[in-house]
């Protein structure tokens, strides 16, 4: 502390002292009773549910005109789904064929000659493996068909 300082004075209150401390409840006023609150709890309730049956109506008649659509069409998007895998696998085929014209011996379907599938008929149609089916193609493809994710 330093001996100069100037000499110590207490804070103190005003002259009169500090004004009253309010501390009674003060009621809110109230501007409605509890049956105009259930009322309007009532009346805001119907209004919402008329107004969610008409929503509802409207998407409802969306849904179905969208599912008989799909229902339509449905047929045309397998044969065209099948259409293009028999071709994916001709494609195989011809590109084997190309590959392997070098190697003596060599006859598509088979390996050097000794059918694969000795079970089966010789005209039935074996899916081939994922692996198999995309040989051809780039890993990117495979890896989104497979669900691998590493590329996709």
């Amino acid at each position: 502390m330093a001996t100069g300082a100037a000499e110590f004075r207490q804070d103190m209150p005003p002259p009169g002292g500090y004004k009253p401390i309010h501390y009674q409840r003060i009621p809110a006023r109230q501007y409605f009773n509890g049956w105009a609150l259930f009322g309007g709890y009532i009346a805001v309730t119907a209004g919402a549910a008329y107004l969610y049956y008409l929503n509802c109506k409207v998407v409802h008649a969306e849904e179905i005109e969208m599912r008989s659509a799909s229902f339509a069409i449905y047929p045309m998007l397998l044969a065209e789904r099948d259409r293009e895998y028999l071709k994916q696998l001709r494609r195989n085929r011809d590109e084997e064929t190309k590959l392997m014209a070098n190697v003596e011996g060599w006859k598509t379907g088979t390996w050097y000659g000794e059918p694969i599938y000795t079970t089966q008929p010789k005209d039935t149609l074996i899916n081939p493996r994922a692996q198999e089916y995309y040989i051809h193609a780039s890993f990117r493809d495979f890896s989104k068909r497979a669900n691998i994710g590493l590329l996709s």
